[in-house]
């Protein structure tokens, strides 16, 4: 079995498209009740996510609704984590407080 077919936990692939610095932050975040995973409220650092998964993820203030395109095998340069998701610019801010 591949990394692809299994899928990925939610901390890790966080933290491999550097949306946080550390996994323990970004495990703190979705214990924290800021991540939202194909819609529903997430708070479980261990749950699964596959390509074509949609997160919206509160971080600092900001709303970010991504889609998830690769997985990733490591944390590597910003230009290789920003292959791992596409930002859905639509809507996702209205000017109120992030969650």
């Amino acid at each position: 079995m591949t990394a692809e077919s299994d899928g990925l936990r939610l901390d890790k692939w966080l933290f491999h498209a550097r949306l946080f610095k550390s996994r323990g932050l970004a495990a703190s975040r979705i214990e924290g009740g800021g991540i939202r995973l194909n819609g529903q409220p997430c708070r479980k650092p261990g749950k699964t996510v596959r390509p074509g998964d949609k997160l919206v993820v509160s971080i600092r203030g900001h709303v970010r609704s991504l889609e998830i395109l690769g997985l990733g095998l490591r944390r590597g340069p910003a230009p290789e984590a920003r292959k791992l998701y596409r930002e859905d610019d639509s809507g996702t801010e209205d000017g109120s407080p992030a969650i």
